[in-house]
């Protein structure tokens, strides 16, 4: 039964795990440089992620600053973070970026925690895809004769228990990330 459960346990996981990736890039009212990870610069022809082209530092609470290592770059960086519209203007000052992040409103912070919210269903709902992969799965292995009914139910039983475990999981991280916005 764990053999069989293994494959579908692992998509689960993989499902919370790009949840939680995505949760990154939600601004919280604080600097993060995680919200500057899937921006791309064109460097050279090739689309670069940003911090592979600068230092990306935190050196105060509200602001990011990005160090590229080769000056001519700089436009080019700048012209992403404004592209990848993310919410922050760049401040160039021919050697450092600086993104200030600003407070966020009571009206953003509600936004953006239905945002989070939006998201944790659509990783509920990818669960509940597995969960009805696998009991798809069951059904044609008794109708081949090889589960018997019984170890159908039971196997259906520990579907659920799995996928009840990783909602719970998901309610949880969307909680969190909720109450970390709503902090002023």
């Amino acid at each position: 039964m764990k053999a069989f459960l293994q494959p579908y346990e692992e998509k689960m996981k993989t499902s919370i795990a790009v949840y939680v990736d995505d949760l990154k890039t939600v601004r919280a009212g604080r600097a993060n440089p995680a919200i500057l990870d899937k921006i791309t610069v064109d460097y050279y022809g090739q689309q670069t992620p940003l911090n592979q082209v600068a230092g990306i530092s935190v050196p105060e609470a509200r602001l990011i600053a990005i160090q590229p290592w080769d000056a001519s770059v700089l436009e080019e960086i700048e012209r992403a973070i404004i592209k990848a519209d993310i919410g922050l203007n760049p401040a160039n000052d021919g050697k450092i970026i600086r993104l200030t992040i600003p407070a966020l409103t009571t009206e953003r912070r509600k936004d953006l925690t239905k945002q989070v919210s939006g998201m944790g269903e659509n990783t509920k709902v990818a669960i509940r895809n597995i969960r009805r992969d696998a009991m798809d799965q069951v059904k044609k292995d008794e109708k081949a004769g090889d589960i018997s009914e019984d170890e159908k139910r039971t196997i259906e039983d520990e579907i659920q228990k799995l996928t009840d475990k990783y909602i719970e999981e998901i309610d949880k991280i969307t909680k969190n990330k909720e109450e970390e916005i709503m902090e002023i």
